[in-house]
């Protein structure tokens, strides 16, 4: 046995497990649950011939299913859905479902787990696994129970013949191989997978294997998550838990908040003997790459502190307060060029001969992802090989960016996907792991690295800032006639992994940013409508950003939806009852002439959350208030990854402080069949909440240097900005 026998976990026992999943499919022998001591703990063969079905699930003699999970658990309920899925397949209980959870020398590859894909392409491929292994057992119980494998039931993982005959899946195949490859049309690969169409749900049924949807028995269920028992009792192994023996602690050492990107913190001395007096303490540097370990903790931690170290002066840039000014001057200048995502009818002619029409500018600043647990790693890594530990959304990527880091083969290089504080969007999950791992490989010992509050905060891959000019037209009756949205689009830069670790700076840019299209008009049926984007320049002006939630959907449809609350003020009109005249529907698009069906599903969100709210018809402002205290209430619509969603909330605003108070939500979607019931509310209520705290309160301080890495909240003034 290793001393890595701890992160397997299984969910529904709260036990965590050893050699007996940590070695599955990775000796390739003939019965794969058996350990095999002669495997190092850093082989790590996957990703594996994923056209298996040995590569997705095991049947135990005891007639219970580990499944495979190349999707990640993100406190989302991912695992209990995907377990969801394959019990349905197999007919089985959730009592006898086992998840091992994902890891380079056990799992698939399935690439990225984000929220709109965990489900979406995981569920597709979990899915089509699971009822190939049924149709392969069905096979099986009937030569052993001399049926025709059509007439066979199956319950509980027990399958029953009409003469009353039964055989379970245990004493069919316990802990063997199934020998059985799945057809390349069920797509069971990363590469090859394609999602179901946008408000489908589940993939289409695929005759002759997977059971139609019809005869769901768990499926759009609620059992309980397999994960919360021991979260709540404080069993779970987080990342931040995981300990190897004789392991040292890191804390990268770097300016306590980023400058302009491209510019990476070069360091012109060091002074090693500034930390002598903190007991086992030791500088890591390699390249521009600068860092501490320590056998305790609080040494690290007091040592990155002490280290005495010069950085060069960054470039100057745009300070919190100037930036939307020079965006514009990079407007003016001819540096922003503009295209067209959507152009359709004339939208000039339209406007300008309109009888309502409204024009304004919205902003959203720099965001962070902001964890409330910081980013951590474990990592150990030897000349046999490197064992890894990280709650990143895709470990197989992290494996490719490390053979680069530590000059080793892949197959040498473990990854094992432990949950930490949350990972979403793109936060700077990668570079703590490679942190720890050039700490490692330096020290010659395991080392657990985690980010400071001021690092997380610091040198976060932000959500990207917004700038928006929309304009609105309707005609007298409150017709929709034209919209123009306009977005200044963010380059987004991204670090290789090599980046200032190996002492040379490559940085990945992407050279367009395209606004989202759907939330900037198709809410609605419109004759003429354009949605441009506007590229800014490739300067050194701006922060590093990545993807955050829903990337450009939620700045889309924040603005947009707000031009349309103004121009239904303008046409003096209830804003519910605008969108309900206005709603893109097979009707209304046919009779405007348009070639092209929006989305059908707005309108049920928007009434049935209308009902939940009880809303009450009226112009907006049009009550007359009095005293400090104002109370309002607001309605939008929003999609995103094939989801349509409506939102009502009741707010307090006081006039002297400016301060705005959410009082309550009602939140309504349609997002087609739903795996997991509560998993999808658990969203929803999840998503509720962080748009209001970044709707109200979140924001990025940063002066003409430096991002403040202690402080990020800014109040409700920076939307002012017209």
């Amino acid at each position: 046995k290793t001393a890595y026998e701890i992160y397997q976990c299984d969910w529904s026992s709260h036990v965590c497990s050893s050699d007996l999943v940590v070695t599955m499919g990775v000796a390739g022998a003939a019965t794969a649950g058996k350990a095999s001591a002669d495997v190092s703990p850093y082989a790590s063969p996957g990703p594996f011939q994923q056209d298996t079905v040995d590569a997705w699930l095991i049947i135990h003699a005891d007639n219970t299913a580990s499944v495979k999970l190349g999707k990640v658990e993100l406190g989302q309920g991912t695992g209990t859905g995907l377990l969801m899925l394959a019990a349905e397949e197999l007919s089985m209980d959730m009592s006898q479902m086992r998840a091992i959870t994902n890891d380079t020398a056990v799992t698939p590859n399935q690439g990225s787990t984000s929220g709109s894909n965990g489900m979406k392409t995981g569920g597709k491929q979990t899915r089509a696994a699971a009822a190939a292994a049924a149709t392969a057992l069905k096979t099986l119980a009937a030569a052993s129970l001399g049926a025709d494998a059509s007439t066979l039931t199956v319950k509980s993982g027990v399958v029953t013949a009409p003469n009353g005959k039964s055989v379970t899946y245990g004493a069919l195949i316990g802990d063997k191989l199934f020998n059985v490859t799945v057809d390349a049309a069920y797509k069971l690969t990363p590469t090859t997978a394609v999602p179901p169409a946008p408000g489908t749900g589940l993939p289409p049924a695929y005759p002759g294997l997977t059971k139609p949807v019809s005869k769901y028995t768990i499926v759009g269920t609620s059992p309980k998550r397999l994960d919360i028992p021991s979260k709540v009792n404080g069993s779970y192994t987080y990342v931040h838990n995981v300990k190897v023996p004789g392991m040292l602690h890191g804390r990268v050492v770097r300016p306590k908040g980023q400058a302009a990107y491209g510019w990476t913190y070069d360091i012109v001395s060091v002074d090693p003997s500034s930390i002598s007096h903190i007991p086992g303490a030791q500088v890591i540097r390699k390249g521009n790459f600068l860092g501490v370990v320590a056998p305790k903790e609080y040494d690290a931690i007091q040592a990155a502190s002490a280290l005495k170290v010069t950085f060069a002066d960054p470039p100057t840039i745009a300070s919190a307060g100037d930036l939307w000014k020079q965006m514009r001057a990079h407007d003016s200048a001819g540096l922003a060029p503009a295209k067209y995502n959507v152009n359709t009818g004339n939208f000039d002619t339209a406007f300008a001969a309109a009888a309502v029409k409204v024009s304004q500018t919205y902003a959203m600043p720099y965001q962070g992802h902001h964890p409330i647990g910081p980013t951590c790693a474990v990592a150990d890594v030897t000349a046999n090989g490197a064992r890894i530990f990280t709650n990143h959304q895709n470990i197989y990527s992290v494996r490719t960016g490390l053979q680069t880091i530590l000059g080793m083969p892949m197959s040498q290089i473990r990854v094992t996907y432990v949950e930490g504080g949350s990972v979403f969007g793109t936060n700077p999950q990668g570079d703590v792991v490679y942190a720890a791992a050039l700490m490692s490989q330096i020290a010659g010992k395991p080392v657990r690295m985690q980010f400071m509050r001021w690092d997380e905060h610091g040198w976060d891959n932000y959500g990207p800032a917004m700038l928006q000019d929309i304009r609105g037209a309707a005609d007298a009756s409150g017709n929709l006639i034209a919209t123009e949205y306009v977005q200044f689009g963010m380059p987004s830069y991204t670090t290789v992994p090599t980046s200032h670790m190996t002492g040379t700076e490559t940085i990945s840019v992407s050279t367009s940013a395209n606004a989202d299209s759907t939330n900037s008009g198709t809410q609605y049926a419109i004759p003429n409508r354009r949605v441009v984007t506007k590229t800014l320049p490739l300067a050194n002006n701006y922060l590093k950003t990545a993807a955050l939630r829903a990337p450009q959907a939620l700045h889309s449809a924040w603005g947009y939806e707000q031009m349309i609350d103004e121009l239904a003020y303008a046409a003096k009109m209830d804003p519910a009852a605008f969108r309900l005249k206005n709603i893109a529907s097979l009707d209304r698009e046919l009779a405007l002439g348009l070639t092209t069906l929006t989305y059908n599903r707005w309108k049920a969100a928007l009434v049935d959350v209308m009902s939940r709210a009880n809303w009450q018809a009226k112009v907006a402002n049009s009550v007359a208030q009095t005293g400090d205290v104002r109370k309002g209430r607001g309605i939008a619509l929003g999609a995103f990854a094939g989801t349509q969603a409506a939102a009502v909330v009741d707010i307090e605003v006081s006039l002297k402080t400016g301060k705005i108070v959410a009082k309550e939500l009602w939140v309504s979607q349609d997002n087609g069949i739903s795996f997991y019931l509560d998993g999808g509310i658990n969203n929803s209520i999840g998503a509720a909440v962080q748009g209001v705290s970044r709707a109200i309160w979140e924001g990025l301080n940063f002066d003409t240097k430096y991002v403040d890495g202690k402080s990020t909240r800014l109040n409700s003034s920076h939307t002012d900005i017209s």
